[in-house]
């Protein structure tokens, strides 16, 4: 399995604008973090884990193909901002398009010219084809199998996946219990970071990694990094021995 990160950054991204701290001033390329996206190849078979709005901007660096699939893992703009940059993927066919309940009928609200039915399409508009993801169901793309776990962006159910032994996970502060099972024998975890202090909604580096340690997860790459953490060698540094600091553009196997 190849997995490349295509964004680290929480939703402001890093730089934030105006901000002229030591992390958003670095000149080290690792400190520039756009929205949190990544790519997973395996059994033949492209997969997209959310669409920000720096989406059109990860792709230029990028080859051009289609996508298998595309997972959603809640609604909020940095994870869903850039569905409408899918349209060139469009010339390959529908691309499909995995949501919860709720995100999928509210991005059919915003975003409505985006999911016409086929037959009622007008020239120019993207081919989504929008199906709801269900926690523990699997998703099968080809012979690949997709558990979507429950998790909880502070009271906000949404969604994490975990791909044969990888799991992405983000913008978590907490995990039911009851997921627990669906991350045993996980071999690579892929995990938000926020800062150092706490945030109601998200996890801290240092609750990150204890929650790592819990499962067991030999490599954990961490993302959705603020710039409220130190620059990328310093923050680095200071992390145990199997975790990474994700940066943008890092590719992997698992």
């Amino acid at each position: 399995m190849h997995i490349t990160i295509l964004g680290t950054g929480t939703s402001t991204g890093v730089p934030q604008i105006g901000c002229t701290c030591p992390t958003c001033t670095s000149a080290d390329p690792r400190d520039k973090r756009l929205r949190c996206s990544a790519i997973v190849e395996a059994e033949g078979k492209r997969i997209l884990i959310d669409c920000g709005p720096d989406f059109r901007q990860q792709m230029l660096r990028t080859q051009f193909k289609p996508f298998d699939a595309v997972l959603i893992t809640h609604e909020h703009y940095d994870h869903v901002g850039g569905l409408d940059d899918l349209r060139p993927y469009s010339i390959f066919g529908d691309v499909h398009i995995y949501a919860d309940a709720l995100s999928a009928k509210h991005l059919t609200e915003r975003l409505p010219y985006c999911f016409i039915p086929k037959e009622r399409r007008y020239p120019g508009v993207p081919a989504l084809d929008l199906r709801v993801a269900t926690p523990h169901v699997p998703i099968r793309v080809g012979g690949l199998e997709i558990i979507p776990l429950l998790v909880m962006h502070g009271k906000l159910p949404i969604l994490g996946y975990r791909i044969g032994n990888m799991a992405y996970i983000t913008d978590m502060k907490t995990l039911p219990d009851e997921e627990l099972p669906l991350l045993r024998g996980i071999d690579t975890l892929v995990l938000n970071a926020l800062r150092h202090e706490p945030h109601p909604t998200h996890q801290t580096i240092e609750e990150a990694v204890a929650f790592a340690r819990s499962l067991g997860s030999p490599e954990t790459y961490l993302i959705h990094m603020s710039h409220h953490i130190q620059p990328h060698a310093q923050e680095e540094a200071l992390l145990p021995a199997g975790f990474h600091l994700a940066y943008d553009g890092l590719e992997f196997e698992c």
